[in-house]
């Protein structure tokens, strides 16, 4: 019994016909061959080309990676400087405005006083103002019987004194505080010779 829609007896094939499947695997391993650069080198130069240029832009993406991580290590930096500069400014103004206080008091302990209390209360009252500012690291700028210095002292005066040795100070008119290494107001003085 035959199926009516298969003939085999009338199929004929030639030799340089090939069946359909067959035809479409060899075009197929053509293809990927093409692909993957098999016998053709100008495939392999494409692969070695698209290689290249993704190593130059991962080469290119770190060293941006890196520039990025170091300019925000330099903004933190920068940042935390000038935090610290910010509060040692203020820290400095603050005590700028105090320092009149310190001035009455040390004239205020410098003249006679009647009231023995009174005048008791004038010395515990810069004894811990002076310890405040030893806490805070505010020392006071050496004078009297020192070299002048012009980063310390500022000048007002100049007199001839025969016991003092060249650019001695002789005498404190206001006294200078330090904070740290910086000034925060200069000794005024009276220099010999």
């Amino acid at each position: 019994m035959q199926d009516e829609g298969t003939n085999t007896e009338n199929i004929t094939i030639d030799e340089n016909d090939t069946p359909r499947d067959q035809t479409y695997s060899e075009n197929s391993r053509q293809e990927a061959e093409n692909n993957s650069g098999g016998d053709n080198p100008a495939a392999g130069d494409a692969d070695a080309d698209t290689i290249e240029s993704l190593k130059n832009a991962l080469t290119a993406e770190r060293d941006r990676y890196i520039r990025l991580a170091a300019e925000y290590d330099n903004f933190r930096k920068r940042s935390k400087a000038e935090r610290e500069n910010t509060y040692r400014d203020a820290r400095t103004d603050a005590i700028v405005r105090i320092l009149p206080v310190y001035d009455n008091l040390e004239r205020a302990l410098k003249m006679e006083c009647s009231d023995e209390a009174f005048y008791k209360g004038i010395e515990m009252t810069m004894t811990i103002l002076k310890d405040i500012m030893e806490s805070m690291e505010i020392v006071p700028i050496p004078a009297v019987g020192e070299p002048f210095d012009p980063n310390r002292h500022n000048a007002v005066m100049t007199i001839e004194d025969p016991n003092l040795g060249e650019k001695i100070i002789a005498e404190e008119f206001q006294k200078g505080f330090m904070l740290g290494d910086k000034v925060i107001r200069f000794s005024t003085v009276v220099v010999a010779n």
